[in-house]
Protein backbone atom coordinates (compact mmCIF):
# COMPACT_ATOMS: atom_id res chain seq x y z
CA UNK A 1 0.00 0.00 0.00
CA UNK A 2 1.36 3.39 -0.96
CA UNK A 3 1.33 5.91 1.88
CA UNK A 4 2.79 8.86 -0.04
CA UNK A 5 -0.55 9.84 -1.56
CA UNK A 6 -1.56 13.52 -1.23
CA UNK A 7 -4.67 13.19 0.94
CA UNK A 8 -5.28 16.94 1.01
CA UNK A 9 -5.58 17.00 -2.78
CA UNK A 10 -8.35 14.38 -2.56
CA UNK A 11 -10.54 16.61 -0.37
CA UNK A 12 -13.01 18.65 -2.42
CA UNK A 13 -13.57 22.25 -1.36
CA UNK A 14 -17.03 23.70 -1.93
CA UNK A 15 -17.14 27.49 -1.55
CA UNK A 16 -20.08 29.19 0.15
CA UNK A 17 -21.62 25.99 1.54
CA UNK A 18 -23.73 25.77 3.64
CA UNK A 19 -23.70 29.58 3.68
CA UNK A 20 -21.69 32.41 2.11
CA UNK A 21 -18.12 32.69 3.33
CA UNK A 22 -17.77 29.02 4.35
CA UNK A 23 -15.28 26.80 2.54
CA UNK A 24 -16.80 23.35 3.05
CA UNK A 25 -14.23 20.53 3.13
CA UNK A 26 -15.91 17.50 1.54
CA UNK A 27 -14.29 14.16 2.37
CA UNK A 28 -16.62 12.13 0.16
CA UNK A 29 -14.12 12.51 -2.70
CA UNK A 30 -11.40 11.13 -0.43
CA UNK A 31 -13.68 8.25 0.61
CA UNK A 32 -14.38 7.47 -3.04
CA UNK A 33 -10.68 7.15 -3.89
CA UNK A 34 -9.64 3.55 -3.06
CA UNK A 35 -6.05 4.33 -2.09
CA UNK A 36 -6.98 7.62 -0.44
CA UNK A 37 -9.56 6.00 1.83
CA UNK A 38 -7.32 3.07 2.73
CA UNK A 39 -4.32 5.31 3.49
CA UNK A 40 -6.47 7.73 5.50
CA UNK A 41 -7.78 5.00 7.77
CA UNK A 42 -4.32 3.50 8.19
CA UNK A 43 -2.81 6.88 9.11
CA UNK A 44 -5.67 7.62 11.51
CA UNK A 45 -5.02 4.48 13.56
CA UNK A 46 -1.21 4.32 13.35
CA UNK A 47 -0.51 6.39 16.52
CA UNK A 48 -2.91 4.21 18.49
CA UNK A 49 -1.68 0.76 17.40
CA UNK A 50 0.61 0.41 20.40
CA UNK A 51 -2.07 1.57 22.84
CA UNK A 52 -4.84 -0.50 24.29
CA UNK A 53 -7.99 0.47 22.37
CA UNK A 54 -11.06 -1.68 22.90
CA UNK A 55 -13.56 0.49 21.03
CA UNK A 56 -13.73 3.23 18.45
CA UNK A 57 -16.49 5.81 18.87
CA UNK A 58 -17.56 7.54 15.66
CA UNK A 59 -19.61 10.73 15.45
CA UNK A 60 -22.56 10.73 13.05
CA UNK A 61 -22.34 10.57 10.09
CA UNK A 62 -18.92 10.59 8.41
CA UNK A 63 -17.37 9.42 11.68
CA UNK A 64 -19.34 6.19 11.19
CA UNK A 65 -17.54 5.50 7.92
CA UNK A 66 -14.08 6.25 9.31
CA UNK A 67 -14.79 4.82 12.75
CA UNK A 68 -16.02 1.49 11.45
CA UNK A 69 -12.94 1.10 9.28
CA UNK A 70 -10.66 2.20 12.15
CA UNK A 71 -12.30 -0.31 14.51
CA UNK A 72 -11.69 -3.04 11.95
CA UNK A 73 -8.01 -2.09 11.70
CA UNK A 74 -7.62 -1.98 15.47
CA UNK A 75 -9.53 -5.27 15.91
CA UNK A 76 -12.04 -3.77 18.29
CA UNK A 77 -15.68 -2.78 18.53
CA UNK A 78 -17.46 0.30 17.19
CA UNK A 79 -19.73 2.65 19.15
CA UNK A 80 -21.98 5.10 17.28
CA UNK A 81 -22.49 8.59 18.68
CA UNK A 82 -25.74 9.83 17.14
CA UNK A 83 -27.98 12.83 16.99
CA UNK A 84 -30.75 12.92 19.60
CA UNK A 85 -33.54 10.40 19.14
CA UNK A 86 -31.76 8.12 16.65
CA UNK A 87 -30.66 5.30 18.97
CA UNK A 88 -33.15 2.47 19.63
CA UNK A 89 -32.14 1.60 23.21
CA UNK A 90 -31.82 3.71 26.36
CA UNK A 91 -29.31 6.48 25.70
CA UNK A 92 -27.63 9.34 27.51
CA UNK A 93 -27.19 12.72 25.86
CA UNK A 94 -24.81 15.65 25.91
CA UNK A 95 -25.62 19.19 24.80
CA UNK A 96 -23.23 21.19 22.66
CA UNK A 97 -23.38 24.66 21.21
CA UNK A 98 -23.97 25.40 17.56
CA UNK A 99 -23.49 28.76 15.90
CA UNK A 100 -27.20 29.49 16.47
CA UNK A 101 -28.47 27.30 19.27
CA UNK A 102 -27.83 24.00 21.01
CA UNK A 103 -27.93 20.41 19.78
CA UNK A 104 -27.62 17.04 21.52
CA UNK A 105 -25.64 13.89 20.74
CA UNK A 106 -26.34 10.54 22.36
CA UNK A 107 -24.79 7.16 23.01
CA UNK A 108 -26.36 3.97 24.36
CA UNK A 109 -25.95 3.93 28.13
CA UNK A 110 -24.47 0.41 27.96
CA UNK A 111 -22.14 1.01 25.00
CA UNK A 112 -18.93 0.95 27.03
CA UNK A 113 -17.71 -0.45 30.32
CA UNK A 114 -16.02 1.64 33.02
CA UNK A 115 -12.33 2.03 32.22
CA UNK A 116 -12.72 0.78 28.65
CA UNK A 117 -10.17 2.53 26.40
CA UNK A 118 -11.87 4.23 23.45
CA UNK A 119 -10.65 6.23 20.46
CA UNK A 120 -12.90 9.02 19.15
CA UNK A 121 -13.00 9.38 15.35
CA UNK A 122 -14.59 11.88 12.95
CA UNK A 123 -13.83 13.38 9.57
CA UNK A 124 -13.08 16.96 10.62
CA UNK A 125 -12.39 19.06 13.68
CA UNK A 126 -13.21 22.76 13.58
CA UNK A 127 -14.15 24.52 16.83
CA UNK A 128 -14.22 21.19 18.65
CA UNK A 129 -17.72 21.64 20.08
CA UNK A 130 -19.04 18.29 18.91
CA UNK A 131 -15.81 16.46 19.77
CA UNK A 132 -15.66 17.93 23.29
CA UNK A 133 -19.33 16.96 23.80
CA UNK A 134 -18.52 13.42 22.59
CA UNK A 135 -15.62 13.17 25.05
CA UNK A 136 -17.87 14.34 27.89
CA UNK A 137 -20.44 11.75 26.87
CA UNK A 138 -17.87 8.95 26.77
CA UNK A 139 -16.48 10.01 30.13
CA UNK A 140 -19.97 9.95 31.63
CA UNK A 141 -19.90 6.24 30.73
CA UNK A 142 -16.58 6.18 32.63
CA UNK A 143 -14.69 5.16 29.50
CA UNK A 144 -11.04 6.15 29.09
CA UNK A 145 -10.71 8.38 26.01
CA UNK A 146 -7.19 7.58 24.78
CA UNK A 147 -7.28 10.05 21.90
CA UNK A 148 -9.19 11.59 19.04
CA UNK A 149 -8.39 11.22 15.34
CA UNK A 150 -9.62 13.33 12.43
CA UNK A 151 -8.77 13.44 8.75
CA UNK A 152 -9.04 17.25 8.60
CA UNK A 153 -8.07 19.96 11.08
CA UNK A 154 -9.09 23.60 10.75
CA UNK A 155 -6.42 24.82 13.21
CA UNK A 156 -7.48 28.47 13.17
CA UNK A 157 -10.75 27.41 14.84
CA UNK A 158 -8.96 25.78 17.80
CA UNK A 159 -10.67 22.39 18.10
CA UNK A 160 -7.54 20.36 18.80
CA UNK A 161 -6.48 22.89 21.42
CA UNK A 162 -9.87 22.47 23.14
CA UNK A 163 -9.37 18.70 23.23
CA UNK A 164 -5.85 19.13 24.62
CA UNK A 165 -7.28 21.33 27.40
CA UNK A 166 -9.43 18.42 28.55
CA UNK A 167 -6.58 15.92 28.31
CA UNK A 168 -7.35 14.27 24.97
CA UNK A 169 -4.53 13.96 22.42
CA UNK A 170 -5.65 15.03 18.95
CA UNK A 171 -4.29 13.37 15.81
CA UNK A 172 -5.05 14.84 12.38
CA UNK A 173 -3.88 14.04 8.84
CA UNK A 174 -4.25 17.32 6.93
CA UNK A 175 -5.02 20.90 7.81
CA UNK A 176 -6.60 23.81 6.03
CA UNK A 177 -5.56 27.19 7.44
CA UNK A 178 -7.86 30.19 7.44
CA UNK A 179 -11.09 28.21 7.61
Amino acid sequence: MTTDIDLKALVRTIPDYPKPGIMFRDVTTLFGHPSGFRVSVEKLVTPFREQRVEAVAGIEARGFILGGAAADRLHCGFVPIRKKGKLPHKAIGQDYELEYGVDVIEVHEDALSPGEPVLLVDDLIATGGTAVAAVKLLRRLKAEVVGAAFVIDLPDLGGCARLAEIGVPCHTLVSFDGD
